[in-house]
């Protein structure tokens, strides 16, 4: 699902002729787009759309929803990896979190130390299609 999600400015600056920006959805920052909205300036909130600032937006309106996007697992869902999510929708462990500490999406597996291999029935299978000549 792609959501058009309110983020806070962070910075501004030029990127091949186009005006971008840091932005920052609720601890996760993307570049963004700001022609749409070419007098939006650092530290105001826009609502943001495949990587386009589109409309802005006052500061507690986006943060009350951010708050409900974040309660809903809408973020992680938005923002979050693609691979650790069809991983753990799959119910296998994702091996290469970035902080050691971290553990499985889940919690519930045990985290594999680095350089290891999943016991094969953990591993993720992926149904082969067959091929019509």
């Amino acid at each position: 699902m792609c959501l058009a999600v309110p983020g806070r400015v962070l910075d501004i600056g030029e990127k091949d002729g186009t005006r971008m920006a840091t932005v920052d959805f609720g601890g996760v920052q993307k570049e963004v787009c700001l022609e749409y909205l070419p007098d939006l300036q650092v530290g105001e909130y826009a609502i943001v759309h495949v990587g386009f600032a589109l409309q802005r937006l006052d500061e507690e309106s986006a943060k009350q929803t951010l708050e409900l996007f974040a309660q809903l697992g809408m973020l992680q869902e938005e923002f979050g990896d693609p691979w650790e999510q069809a991983a753990a929708a799959g119910g296998a462990p994702w091996p290469f979190a970035d902080d050691p500490g971290s553990g499985s999406p889940s919690g519930s597996e045990p985290e594999l130390e680095p350089g290891t291999v999943p016991a094969p029935e953990r591993v993720l299978a992926v149904p082969q299609e067959e091929v019509q000549p």
